[in-house]
């Protein structure tokens, strides 16, 4: 796994320098008025550029500090290139397209986008445009090219910076939450087996042991050795089918086990759960329909965790009408409007089962989300 892994980044940090391309921008200004001073401070910068780009791929996500001085380097070298070669504003892209991924608080990611922009703007007031041709001149139109692509590109970052910690957050909560699951049933399973085995073997060595008394003893009573090794027989299949059912709960967490892994997932995005009639969740399910609303659960929760920005989650299972209804809202945005592919398969397997799934948007807590599973109920034979 460790070698797995070390591959794995090993190949992220070669795909990142695809985005090394855009800083040949810095040559498009050499090309088109060729001068050797501007090409030597060109082939300067750019080579300062790569040396910093390369520690910043390098550098562990971790070491956020390090990395923010790199970024800062990028955008001194954005004010240096800038007033004589308008090519280095793309030096200042990079600056506002790494900020996102390093600063977590949104209001400082903008104060420093905000400082950026001050910035180019103070260096067109410094180096005005002027009709002779000086080394150091910036003019307006690129001063406001450059804003621009600051505030639209580091802006959307931004919204990408947010999804990936959002996605880190939901895997790590999901690794935890199997971790977690599965101490929890090795617990169980070692408390069910010596409360199954615990007692019966117990039982077994004694009807055993006075069997073999009862033949072996001075005056054998092989009628009642007989009834005492067929109670071991019927004991022993007892006890096999306790364990079989032990196992098989082992296999089969169902829709509570789902609830709780719910809450921890949720716990964890800083989303409180909560579960309206949670006593009726296990009243006549089937299989099948436990784990659909299982597995609905699930996907409903990841939506709520990686795209809701939501705070509350309520949960509600309602029994009525010859229906059954597993009801899940929240009062977050849901900012993705189209179905995917987790939503889809959810629909499908609602609808295997003679349900039906609807998704309607801005009608809980004032907005948010409500996402409604509808099961036609059915009667258990007696």
């Amino acid at each position: 796994m460790a070698n797995t892994d070390y591959s794995s980044k090993q190949g992220d940090r070669k795909w990142a320098w695809i985005w090394a391309a855009y800083s040949g921008f810095i040559f498009i200004q050499p090309l088109f008025e060729p001068s050797l001073r501007l090409w030597l401070a060109t082939a300067g910068v750019f080579a300062a550029f790569v040396v910093v780009f390369a520690f910043y791929i390098r550098t562990p996500d971790s070491a956020r500090t390090a990395r923010f001085w790199m970024i800062a380097a990028m955008f001194t070298l954005g004010l240096v290139a800038f007033p004589w070669n308008q090519g280095g504003s793309s030096f200042f892209v990079y600056a506002a397209c790494f900020i996102p991924f390093v600063i977590i608080p949104v209001r400082k990611v903008l104060l420093l986008f905000l400082l950026i922009c001050l910035a180019i703007i103070a260096e067109g007031y410094l180096f005005p445009y002027t009709r002779t041709h000086n080394f150091c001149q910036v003019g307006w139109p690129n001063v406001i090219i450059g804003v621009f692509l600051v505030i639209v590109i580091g802006g959307g970052q931004i919204f990408f910076a947010q999804q990936k910690r959002a996605d880190c957050a939901l895997q790590a909560a999901q690794e935890e939450n199997v971790t977690l699951a599965a101490v929890a049933e090795r617990e169980r399973i070692a408390r069910d087996l010596h409360d199954v085995l615990g007692h019966t073997l117990s039982v077994i060595v004694l009807k055993a042991e006075l069997a073999g008394r009862l033949l072996t003893h001075e005056n054998p009573d092989p009628l009642r050795a007989a009834a005492e090794i067929a109670d071991v027989e019927r004991t022993a299949r007892t006890a096999l089918a306790e364990v079989r059912e032990a196992i098989g709960g082992y296999r089969s967490k169902g829709l509570a086990a789902e609830i709780e892994a719910a809450r921890r997932t949720l716990d964890t995005a800083s989303v409180t759960l909560i579960v309206d009639s949670a006593s009726e969740t296990h009243a006549g399910l089937s299989a099948a329909e436990e784990t659909v609303l299982a597995l609905a659960l699930r996907e409903a929760v990841t939506n709520i965790v990686r795209h809701a920005k939501a705070t509350t989650c309520r949960l509600r299972f309602i029994s009525e009408d010859g229906r059954r209804r597993l009801v899940v809202e929240d009062d977050g945005q849901h900012p993705l409007a189209r179905e995917g592919n987790g939503l889809r398969g959810m629909r499908e397997r609602v609808e295997s089962l003679g349900g039906h799934l609807s998704l309607e948007r801005g009608l809980t807590f004032d907005c948010g989300t409500r996402l409604l599973i509808d099961l036609p109920l059915r009667t258990e034979p007696a």
